[in-house]
This record gives C-alpha cells, sequence and structure tokens, in this order.
C-alpha cells in the first residue's frame, strides 16, 4: 500500500498540463450553441409552437398535445443535425444528483430497418424506472411506475450526443419525487403573492420572478492521489489525516495566482458551460490550498438551478479529463475551510424593478422596505424550517467551522437598513399620522438611495446576509441542490406576503389610508422580527448567548433539525401554499434521515476497513521494526548504553502500542454501536442513535490514527497525506 502511494505522487509530479485551446471567436459567437434556445426554436419551430413554448416559458401555461408533437419533431431536427443520436428526460430525484435514461431515436420502419422519430407524446411525459430512488415510503420498491414530465421553462440541450430534456418526476399516484416539481410551484407562489403586495405601489405589474445567482466551492484533487485514499473514493471527504505544518494560516492561496494546470482545467470548463448556455463569469483560488470556486451570472432560479446541477456533472467530467477528481464534500479535509453554495436570491418585477434595490423616490422605497421586511418576518418565523433546507451530514462539519455561518439563522442587513428600519419602529404610525410625520418619514425613505449602495458590508459569519440589490444564503452546502434551500425560502415568503397583505386590506377597509396601513403592518413586523436581525460576529460565543437570550434556536444535531418539516405547522404552510402535501413533506424528512444514516453507516464502515486493514499492520510493522532494533542495541552496547539509547525508542513503541489497541478497541465499540442502530426500524430512532453513539467513533479513531502517523515512519504510511494531497498541483 504504501509503495501504491508513493507510485501515486510520482504520477502527480509527471503530470503536464492538458493545453485546452480556447474557441477562436468570442465567447458570445458560441454561447449556447448546445442548447435549444428562443433563437433555434425561432427557427425549427412554426410560429404557433414558438408561440406555445414562449407562452410556456413566461406565462408558466401548458403545451398541448398538438404544439408538443411541433415542438419534437423541430428539436429533434436540431438535434440531429448537431450529432444528438439519443435523448433523455433529465431530472433531479431525491438523491446527490440528476438522473437520466437514454433512448435512442430510432423507430421500426416499414418494410423493415428503423427510421429516426420523436414525438410529442415522448417529450411530454415518459415512465422511467422508479423503484430505486429515495422516495421516503410514498410508494413500495415493488411499485416501479414513476413518470417524468417536461419542464418546458428549461431548454432543452445536448450532452456527448444526447438530447437532454428537463423534466419534473412524480409518482404513479402524482406526488413528488424530485426537487423540481416543489421548486417550481414554490416560484409559482412567490409569484402569485409578490405581485398582488407589488400591486400596491405599481398596477402595471403583472409578474414576479424569482433571481438565483449561486457561488460553487470545490475542490480539486490529483485523480491519482484520489485514487489511493479509499475514504475519498467512498465518502468524499478524508477520515484521517493529521494536519499539514502549512495549510491556509497565510491565506497565501486565497486569490492568488491559479496553478497552470488547474486554469486549462477551468478554461476547459468554461468553454463547455457557455456551449450549454450556462452563464459562468467568476473563477478564483478560494482561503483552503486545492479550493477553488466557480460563480455565474444571476438567472431565473428555475434555470439557474438547472444549470447549478448539469455544470456539477460536467465539472466532474472534464476533471477527470484533465486527470483529476472534483470534491463537492462540504468537509473534505479536516482543519481547513470547507465547501459551500452560497445562493443570491431576489425578485424582480416584469416591469424591470429588482424588488430589492432601493429605488429614486419615496414610494418606491416603500417598496422595497416593504419586500425587506417582510423577508426578514419569514426568516423569523420559519428558522428552523430553513436550517432543515440546508442540513446534512456534509454540512453539519462545515456550519460555524469558522468558515461558514452558524447553524443559528440570523439575517444581516447592514447599518444603514438596520437604521431605516428602526427609524420607522420608533414612528408614531398606530394612528392616524400628522402631515409633518408623514413628511419625515417620506424624506427619511427618500435618502435610501443616496445611503445604501455602497454601505452595505457581506458580512461571512451571516447565513442570511442583504447585499445591496439581493439577499445571501450562504448556508448552503457544496453538494447539495440548490432547490432543497429555495423551496423553503420561496415558500415562507410567498406565505409572508400573502398575510401582510391580508392585514393591510383589513386596515385600508377599516378607513385607514393605504400608505398608513402599509406602514402600520410593517412597523409591527419590524418589532416582532427584531431579534434575528444581527450585524455582529456571528462566530463568537458572546452571540451564542445572546442569541439564546433572544429566543432564536441552535440546532446543531442534524436528525433533530430535520424533524422541522414534520411539524404541524410547517405541513400547514406547505399545504396552504400549494407547494408540498403533507405525504410529501413527510416522504421527504424520511428520505433526508436515511441519507444520513447511510453516509455515516458508509463513514464507519470505510474507517473500520481502513484502520483494520491497512493502518494498524503499518503500525504494527514499525513496531516490530523498532523492537528489532531494540534487541540488537542491546547486543552492542553496554547495560548503561542501552538504556539512554534505547529510552526513546522503548517509548515510541509503548506509544505505538497504546494507538493500536485503542484502535482496535474502539473500532470494535463502533461496530456494536452499528448493530444495535442497524435494528431499530424507525428510521427518525435510527439516524439519532447513528448521530449519538456511532458518529463519535469516527473521531474517537481518527484521533489515534493520526497520532500514528506522525510516529510511523512516513516510507511505510500507506495513505498521501494532508501535506501531499493539497499542495502537489
Amino acid at each position: 500500500m504504501a509503495e501504491f502511494r508513493f507510485k501515486a505522487l510520482e504520477a502527480v509530479l509527471n503530470r503536464e498540463p492538458l493545453v485546452v485551446k480556447r474557441e477562436d471567436n468570442l465567447t458570445s459567437d458560441f454561447y449556447g450553441i448546445n442548447v435549444f434556445d428562443r433563437p433555434k426554436m425561432k427557427k425549427y419551430l412554426s410560429k404557433e409552437a414558438y408561440k406555445a413554448v414562449s407562452d410556456a416559458i413566461d406565462n408558466s401555461t401548458a403545451v398541448d398535445r398538438k404544439m408538443a408533437d411541433q415542438v419534437a419533431q423541430g428539436m429533434k431536427a436540431w438535434a440531429t443535425e448537431n450529432g444528438a443520436t439519443h435523448y433523455t428526460h433529465w431530472f433531479h430525484p431525491l438523491t446527490d444528483g440528476t438522473a437520466e435514461k437514454h433512448d435512442a431515436f430510432i423507430v421500426h420502419a416499414e418494410g423493415g430497418g428503423v427510421v429516426e422519430a420523436f414525438s410529442g407524446k415522448v417529450l411530454s411525459q415518459q415512465e422511467p424506472d422508479a423503484s430505486s430512488f429515495p422516495s421516503g415510503g410514498i410508494r413500495q420498491t415493488f411499485e416501479a411506475r414513476g413518470y417524468t414530465a417536461w419542464d418546458a421553462s428549461s431548454p432543452a440541450f445536448i450532452v456527448d450526443g444526447t438530447l437532454c430534456i428537463p423534466t419534473v418526476f412524480i409518482s404513479y399516484t402524482g406526488e413528488a419525487l424530485d426537487y423540481k416539481t416543489p421548486f417550481l410551484r414554490a416560484l409559482g407562489a412567490v409569484d402569485k403573492a409578490a405581485t398582488a403586495v407589488c400591486q400596491y405601489f405599481d398596477k402595471t405589474v403583472t409578474k414576479v420572478q424569482t433571481n438565483l445567482g449561486w457561488e460553487q466551492e470545490y475542490f480539486l484533487i490529483d485523480e491519482a492521489l484520489y485514487m489511493a485514499r479509499p475514504d475519498l473514493v467512498l465518502t468524499g471527504r478524508t477520515l484521517m489525516g493529521h494536519a499539514s505544518s502549512k495549510d491556509q494560516q497565510l491565506d497565501d492561496h486565497y486569490f492568488s495566482s491559479i496553478p497552470t494546470r488547474v486554469y486549462r482545467y477551468m478554461e476547459d470548463l468554461e468553454n463547455e458551460a457557455y456551449k450549454l448556455g450556462i452563464p459562468v463569469k467568476t473563477r478564483h483560488n478560494e482561503v483552503a490550498p486545492n479550493q477553488f470556486e466557480v460563480a455565474p451570472i444571476f438567472e431565473e432560479a428555475n434555470l439557474a438551478n438547472d444549470h447549478n446541477q448539469l455544470l456539477m456533472d460536467i465539472m466532474k467530467k472534464i476533471a477527470r479529463r484533465h486527470k483529476f477528481q472534483v470534491l463537492f464534500h462540504e468537509k473534505p479535509f479536516a482543519g481547513v475551510n470547507g465547501s459551500g453554495k452560497h445562493n443570491n436570491w431576489s425578485l424582480t418585477t416584469d416591469t424591470g424593478v429588482n424588488l430589492y434595490s432601493p429605488g429614486r423616490n419615496p414610494k418606491s422605497n416603500l417598496q422595497f422596505l416593504t419586500f425587506v421586511i417582510n423577508t426578514v418576518k419569514a426568516v423569523y418565523d420559519n428558522q428552523d424550517l430553513l436550517r432543515a433546507s440546508i442540513m446534512s451530514a456534509g454540512n453539519a462539519h462545515r456550519l460555524g467551522a469558522n468558515e461558514a455561518p452558524p447553524s443559528i439563522l440570523s439575517v444581516f442587513l447592514g447599518t444603514e437598513v438596520s437604521t431605516m428600519l428602526n427609524l420607522m419602529e420608533e414612528a408614531v404610525v398606530d394612528r392616524k399620522m400628522t402631515p409633518d410625520e408623514k413628511t419625515a418619514l417620506k424624506l427619511n425613505i427618500g435618502r435610501i438611495p443616496e445611503i445604501i449602495l455602497d454601505n452595505t458590508d457581506r458580512n461571512r459569519t451571516s447565513p442570511f446576509a442583504f447585499t445591496g440589490n439581493r439577499f445571501e444564503f450562504r448556508a448552503v452546502g457544496s453538494s447539495a441542490n440548490c432547490a432543497g434551500a429555495m423551496i423553503a425560502l420561496n415558500t415562507v415568503v410567498a406565505a409572508q406576503l400573502e398575510q401582510f397583505k391580508v392585514e393591510v386590506d383589513g386596515l385600508i377597509e377599516k378607513g385607514v389610508k393605504k400608505d398608513e396601513a402599509i406602514f402600520q403592518v410593517l412597523k409591527q413586523l419590524i418589532i416582532e422580527s427584531k431579534a434575528i436581525r444581527f450585524d455582529g460576529n456571528g462566530y463568537s460565543e458572546e452571540w451564542v448567548q445572546e442569541a439564546a437570550k433572544r429566543g432564536l434556536t441552535n440546532v446543531k444535531s442534524v436528525p433533530e433539525a430535520i424533524s422541522a418539516y414534520t411539524r404541524k405547522d410547517v405541513k400547514k404552510l406547505f399545504e396552504k401554499m400549494d407547494v408540498l402535501s403533507e405525504k410529501e413533506l413527510e416522504s421527504r424528512a424520511e428520505v433526508e434521515y436515511e441519507k444520513f444514516t447511510m453516509k455515516i453507516q458508509i463513514e464507519a464502515r470505510v474507517l473500520g476497513d481502513l484502520a483494520i486493514n491497512h493502518i494498524v499492520p503499518t503500525a504494527v510493522e514499525y513496531q516490530t521494526t523498532l523492537l528489532t532494533n531494540v534487541r540488537n542495541l542491546k547486543e552492542v552496547f553496554s547495560p548503561e548504553e542501552f538504556e539512554s539509547l534505547a529510552a526513546g525508542r522503548k517509548e515510541l513503541i509503548r506509544e505505538i502500542g497504546g494507538h493500536v489497541s485503542a484502535i482496535k478497541a474502539k473500532v470494535k465499540e463502533m461496530v456494536e454501536a452499528r448493530k444495535v442502530a442497524n435494528v431499530i426500524e424507525d428510521t427518525i430512532e435510527k439516524a439519532k442513535a447513528y448521530e449519538l453513539t456511532v458518529q463519535p467513533y469516527l473521531n474517537d479513531i481518527r484521533y489515534h490514527i493520526d497520532k500514528l502517523e506522525l510516529a510511523v515512519d512516513n516510507e511505510l504510511w500507506p495513505l498521501p497525506k494532508y501535506r501531499e494531497l493539497l499542495f502537489v498541483k
């Protein structure tokens, strides 16, 4: 095994950067060439079919079967002209990735042979085998039927000769088995609720769109070293490894020049992304060694999420082309920064107004404050749900670890917006305002454009931060599907906006003027949600204590966090907003419990195997070498000289023996703990058992292995070390 490690290192040293030739023309010339976008639809579809698809994209209308046949013919013509031989319905099951089943464009021809064909029926709906996808008990394993249905709002694209059609994925009885279905429902809910509120300020608004701009962090590891680390291969993270003497202490990797080989990878990745219409704009080194980030221009949220899932898949493929492996685990290396996926979220109207940007007059700024305050209230009322939407086995390692927000949900607004809310709180708006009071409020609101643009810092310790014209949900994990967090966020904001309108309309019906009614409700919301506003250091112990005094929850247990999905108030909320039924919510919680349990179970099995079959034999081999050395010393030197020379070796032998004994004992105890947990039938209790009785052994065993790594001869150590994984380019 040690020999394999050094061969892996030799392979790394011999790597030559793959030379990637950028497209000869400008990016804009080949951008989206592999996407069936509107320009291509205009070329390949009839006017009627083009209008039907455009309406589906812009207004969420359905495409009837007759139009679907026309779309299918045009889509097939474009795809086959561009080298596609197969098609697939591409969807997001409740796993950590996407799914696809490829079918060829062939049917039997009359008289023998085959012809290429693709119908509207096939485009609109297919029936993949759903038996092995997570369902959380919605259907039994033997009930294999599930349906994929075309999402016309997200354009089809070609990857490796296959036409990929974005779809939703539902069970035979109609329940959502994916992320996209409830995400589309949540986007519809916030569109409806936000549009209704916008009518207070601008009667011409008929639609509100959710925008998403994600920032994807990741690690790149040489594939030879990756393959020499079974824990990385099987779990996505290192289950052992002593810290390198130097890692990120000097912050010298952050924003430094990009290593040549990595640069070639990024160029290759960008080329492929642009061809697929993914507007990646930013690339840079992140804080930890071998950690990087890619980020696009923001897009409509459903499309942005599809692009993130697609890009993650492409990143893996291109990494292999460059002899890399890409890691999306939230904490692949202990002691250095982990990876997140910051979700930058905003709402815009069909009149071109960003609802989180201040305007040029008191009216538009009152609209701006209305949406900011309602969003803060939504986060305050639903902090446990939002935490559940981002919590996972991987992300639990990252949250609060000095590179990510803590598990306490708080909202950062910045000094100027907070000051404005404080002024509104202090204003007398629970009665009819005098002209002077109205003027004073309008003057204060009118100041916003002058003070806000350059006075909103980006608080990296805040899970949910206002950053000038959007909110940044920073707590989302690197491996996560963005839709998980976005379903929760859009749903709670939609519900809060609906409630806001009910309260304002109620006051108007009682004779209160519209602006005064809005002020009154906003003031009450400011008071009720004030506890969650925090602009300070989220890492400090003082904040933990202060948050507890404010009544904010601080749930670090993954199973406990997931349980928020099954609370009565959460079920009522999702059902009211027509996003997820009670059955669908319970199934999703069940899936999350099972994923958590299985990930800990896999890590425990992998660590036990490596500890007993790799680490212990290596340590014993070195211990035997030391024992032989001590015996030889005794034969050569006098008793006095022997004791002096052998003392350190004897101590090292005892140290190794102690760690070996501890590893063997703890692995045995961990196996027994797993056996006890495995017989628990209730998924919640099993997840809790794995967290409380199995997971602690991972750190306990690791401690002794990492001590042995420092004690055992480097030439014998079987696994690549952190200094090799993180610093060899």
